[in-house]
């Protein structure tokens, strides 16, 4: 098999990376210079590697600044309507590449790195992800972010600056361990901190009702220092702002006149503030009530509204006043978007501002606040709403609980009004849940403080709609709409998978980039055998690449024309990668049977994070990790079946391993997969789909055809009606062989020789309580997997389909996505022209 060319010949060729023209190379150059010579003359003589990856960051960030000031500059002006994306978690990756890609200078980059005697790849590796997400929810919002941008919104994010973002993962001994992810201990580039707009964030305290009005006293102040990221958008010019939020305790913290002189403790305490921002929860699709994380809350949306309103005020347009007080106009100017119920106190918080400081009518205060904020809703999963208890609130956020109250009784009355003497319809809709703990229900509290309340993919907006929020879609049906996920397509195809990019512009030309439905193009090429060729050969380079990479990370020898199957994502039971493993013991035992059979060899990589307190998704991984060492060093199987975990699964080993695979398992149980976004990526990446109808899988396989997918399993409905019948694992135990052989290995210690016992806890759970049903689906999943391995032996068809599934998946674009948000959600309208570069005067 031929070795992967170099990268210098690779990217000598790529053309989407923008020509390398003469001027810019010597002008990055120059800069480059420039920045590693103050590195140097501060500290040392010699440069390493770091200095050299500082020194390019440097100079790629002076090519951003004039057009980010430029940017801001033309909003202050224009003054359009603002859009906030308010979100906890910003999964943001690596930033070199992308600020590259999106100003045209990759090429340009290269060649002055190439003659400096440096490899650009090798400094890129340098850079660490800034990590400040979970999953899904986080990775949505950078990349709402990037099309934002390149749609020209006048758009900001705002989230917090987490110290320690998700945990770095380690396998010791087949278990997970975390570690911190220190990810600023050599300083961030990308960021710049802006002290002159720091804010004060109020806790605890009481309420006062005085003549003049409510008044919210007695409180414990932290601050919140802004540091700004430029996110650019592409080859438009236009740079919007990440703005993330990092605690800060006050001068006089602790050292008021109740401190009778310990001033030593006092300055130690100032931890306590400081660690609102030290360290993003990591948990994925599940609440848990800690004091810590409802401050983080408040934190971001209190810094942040307290922004939204000072350019609200400052803007050169709208009221009169010197000064606009005037709030009437506010939501026409502000559109507020809640990614989750994370940020819900939004609504109560701009409720206080206008009625206790800025003295608005209650009633015209909802009206404003109703009009600017929207809620997306991210999952259906019980355990996942936030559910907090009414006597948190009263100690942290006192006068925030009285509006919530009051809030409450208004839209109770509401439906009582509608629904006379219908007290469990009450019940069921209250804000405020009673019981043993009273606690507040920020889903609803969302819903009637939202003018719109959107899920992330068609089915999982129909069963919000339908069952979740059902009573609410009765009061205001029109307040209901889908907004399927989508991924920019800079990152998720130009960034990581430069050579099939460069295939597919050879054919169609480049505005697919911002177009992405003109993959549809494609289609015409789908006999084409040179297209064919192409693209079965950059995905086996692809292959080769990431072979090599795995080889020198894990020490495993892999067989790059084995099918590469990826199931990358959060470890949870509903994501079944317990129906992957059933799969994998499957193919082995079938292997071991008869050794002489011809197999199509297959590596199976499973990875993905558990959140640190999730015993069973621990289990899990230790459970892969087991059946790999059993696999990978039994001498009958060969090369034919590989069992690989990967470690520390992050968006920077996304962008290696998606581009790399043949078969994508997106096999969540039906109606539990919000939408999936990985799977999209997938798409796009020239990968062929094993799931369920789940998610965006129903609209992928609506797009491509479903022939084009390997589509199984059961289907909501079926779901449903084997709740009603009662699903008993035991009947596909006794009934399946092969499945019952696979459950007694694994029961039996088989797998787990020096601790036989080691995964009972997994056998019980899939024997007695398992909510997803992996069993129920085990017959129509291993068949599926057949078809998938009949297809696999003739690449030509194989690749026909992929060319399908690339030629088909424009609708998965972000841009389409925030298009839709735009329009249908904040009433603006995206816009296609460039600002002027800025070198050029303005108009």
């Amino acid at each position: 098999m031929a070795a992967p060319r170099s990268d210098g010949e690779r990217r000598k060729q790529i053309s989407v990376r923008g020509l390398a023209g003469l001027g810019d190379v010597a002008e990055v150059r120059k800069s480059f210079n420039r920045h590693l010579h103050f590195t140097l003359v501060k500290d040392r003589n010699v440069a390493t590697p770091r200095d050299y990856y500082f020194a390019l960051a440097h100079a790629v960030r002076d090519h951003l600044v004039g057009r980010w000031i430029r940017t801001q500059q033309h909003y202050y002006e224009k003054d359009p309507k603002r859009i906030y994306y308010l979100s906890l978690e910003f999964y943001m990756g690596r930033t070199l590449q992308n600020t590259m890609v999106n100003l045209g200078l990759q090429n340009a980059c290269d060649e002055a790195i190439y003659q400096l005697g440096l490899d650009l790849e090798e400094l890129e590796e340098i850079e660490e992800d800034a990590g400040l997400g979970n999953g899904g929810l986080g990775r949505l919002a950078a990349c709402f972010l990037d099309s934002m941008a390149t749609l020209g919104l006048a758009a900001y994010g705002y989230g917090i600056r987490y110290e320690f973002g998700i945990f770095n993962q380690k396998i010791v001994d087949g278990w997970q361990v975390e570690e911190a992810d220190d990810w600023l201990r050599y300083g961030n580039p990308w960021e710049k901190a802006r002290p002159e707009y720091m804010l004060p964030v109020h806790f605890y305290g009481r309420v006062d009702h005085t003549p003049e009005g409510v008044k919210w006293i007695d409180t414990q102040v932290v601050l919140a220092m802004p540091y700004d990221t430029p996110v650019p958008g592409y080859k438009n010019n236009t740079v919007n702002t990440m703005r993330l939020w990092s605690a800060k305790a006050p001068n006089d913290f602790n050292l008021q006149e109740f401190n009778v002189g310990d001033y030593i403790e006092a300055v130690l305490d100032r931890n306590l503030a400081e660690n609102i921002s030290r360290v993003l929860y990591p948990n994925d699709n599940f609440f848990e009530g800690k004091e810590l994380r409802l401050k983080q809350e408040y934190f971001v949306v209190a810094a942040t509204l307290q922004d939204i309103i000072r350019r609200f005020k400052s803007s050169k347009f709208g009221c009169r006043d010197p000064v606009r007080t005037c709030f009437e106009t506010f939501p026409d100017k502000v559109a507020i978007q809640l990614n989750d119920t994370h940020p819900a106190l939004a609504i109560p918080e701009l409720m206080r501002i206008l009625v206790d400081v800025e003295k608005v009518d209650w009633d015209k205060a909802w009206e404003i606040t109703k009009r600017t904020c929207a809620y997306t809703n991210h999952t259906v999963l019980p355990e996942a709403l936030e559910r907090w208890p009414v006597s948190m609130f009263e100690k942290l956020l006192p006068r925030h609980l009285d509006i919530i109250y009051a809030l409450n009784q208004r839209h109770l009355d509401h439906v009582a009004a509608l629904y006379p003497g219908d007290i469990d319809r009450l019940r069921r809709m209250s804000v405020i849940e009673e019981g043993d703990c009273k606690r507040i229900n920020m889903a609803h509290l969302c819903v009637i403080g939202s003018h719109a309340v959107n899920g992330v993919a068609r089915i999982h907006s129909d069963i919000v709609k339908n069952s979740v929020f059902k009573d609410f879609r009765d009061l205001e049906p029109e307040k209901f709409q889908n907004k399927t996920n989508g991924i920019t397509p800079r990152r998720w195809l130009l960034l990581c998978n430069p050579g099939l990019a460069d295939v597919i512009a050879e054919k169609i030309g480049e505005g697919f980039i911002t177009d992405l439905s003109q993959l549809k193009k494609l289609l015409n090429f789908v006999n084409n055998e040179t297209f064919i060729r192409d693209v079965a050969k950059v995905k086996q380079e692809n292959k080769l690449k990431f072979s090599a990479y795995l080889e020198e990370q894990y020490k495993v020898k892999i067989n790059p024309s084995s099918m590469f199957d990826v199931q990358v994502k959060r470890i949870h039971e509903y994501k079944r990668q317990l129906l992957n493993c059933l799969h994998a013991i499957t193919l082995y035992n079938r292997i071991r049977s008869d050794p002489s059979k011809s197999f199509v060899p297959r590596t199976i990589m499973i990875g993905g994070k558990a959140a640190p307190g999730y015993h069973m998704a621990k289990m899990i991984i230790k459970l892969i990790t087991s059946i790999g060492e059993v696999v990978n060093s039994d001498p009958y199987v060969g090369d034919r079946l590989k069992v690989i975990f990967l470690e520390n699964y992050r968006v920077s080993l996304a962008e290696k391993a998606i581009p790399a695979a043949d078969l994508s398992q997106q096999i969540s149980t039906a109606g539990t997969e919000a939408s999936g976004t990985g799977n999209m990526k997938f798409m796009l990446n020239g990968a062929l789909t094993i799931g369920t109808m789940d998610g965006a899988n129903v609209e992928m396989a609506e797009e491509a055809g479903e022939e084009n997918l390997f589509i199984f399993g059961m289907r909501v409905e079926d779901v449903e009606a084997l709740d009603r019948r009662g699903y008993n694992a035991q009947e596909y135990y006794d009934r399946l062989p092969e499945l019952r052989q696979a459950i007694d290995q694994i029961s039996s210690g088989f797998f787990s020789p020096r601790d036989p016992g080691c995964f009972r806890d997994i056998v019980n759970m899939l024997m007695y309580h398992d909510r997803f049903k992996v069993f129920a689906d085990y017959e129509a999943y291993i068949k599926c997997q057949g078809q998938v391995d009949q297809l696999f032996v003739d690449p030509r068809e194989w690749t026909k389909k992929v060319i399908r599934n690339i030629a088909c998946s424009g609708k998965f674009s972000s841009d389409r996505t925030i298009t839709e948000y735009a329009r249908e959600i904040w009433g603006v309208e995206p816009s296609a022209t460039q600002m002027p570069p800025p070198n050029l005067p303005r108009e």
